[in-house]
């Protein structure tokens, strides 16, 4: 038995060294072998299924046109610039003179005048409030929208030309005209005063 098993062994031994020894031998060179792309195999597959099915795979840019499109530049707006009061040199917007504000003295005036009206200091109480809002007592105040202009924003501001030819630029004359206004309109200053609180205006 132990003879058979030795005859089994070397006749399964010698049935796999054939193979392996065969297997063992050294491979063939790189010169050998011939190059293989497999870009080259996938462009060629590609190519005879496009020629097989006869599909039409062209880009199809023939005949299209395109266009680029450029957002414009906004054109610039020129600003107006004002010119002189319509009212007093013929049809140019009449713009304030520089003048340095000082309402300090121009309350001062304002007071003796209130006081040679027979007003007194309530009234003058009222006249600081309404020209503190009407134009913070500043000789050159003017309102670009209405058009008025002095401490007691006149409107138009030439109007006060009646008190003084140096309208645009005395205190004096602006208060003057102004206390004339307030007098013959609304009777006090307190009375300007109440209507500029109920309707904004005086």
């Amino acid at each position: 038995m132990s003879a058979f098993a030795l005859f089994a062994v070397a006749g399964f031994a010698a049935a796999y060294v054939g193979p392996l020894s065969a297997s063992m031998t050294p491979p063939a060179t790189a010169a050998e072998l011939e190059p293989v792309s497999l870009y080259a195999h996938t462009v060629d597959d590609a190519q005879s299924f496009i020629a097989a099915s006869g599909a039409d795979l062209s880009l199809g840019r023939e005949g299209m046109v395109y266009s680029v499109y450029v957002a414009p530049k906004p054109t610039p707006t020129p600003t107006p610039t004002e010119k002189g009061d319509s009212a007093s040199s013929g049809g140019a917007v009449w713009a304030p003179p520089f003048v340095t504000p000082d309402p300090g003295t121009a309350q001062a005036i304002a007071y003796s005048m209130v006081q040679a009206n027979g007003w007194g200091d309530d009234q003058f109480a009222c006249l600081v409030a309404l020209w503190n809002k009407e134009s913070g007592w500043r000789v050159n105040a003017y309102n670009k929208g209405s058009g008025a202009y002095g401490i007691p924003q006149a409107l138009p501001g030439n109007k006060m030309a009646s008190a003084g030819a140096d309208w645009e630029t005395n205190p004096a004359t602006q208060i003057a005209w102004g206390l004339g206004y307030v007098g013959g309109r609304y009777g006090t200053p307190c009375g300007a005063w109440g209507h500029s609180q109920a309707k904004g205006w005086y």
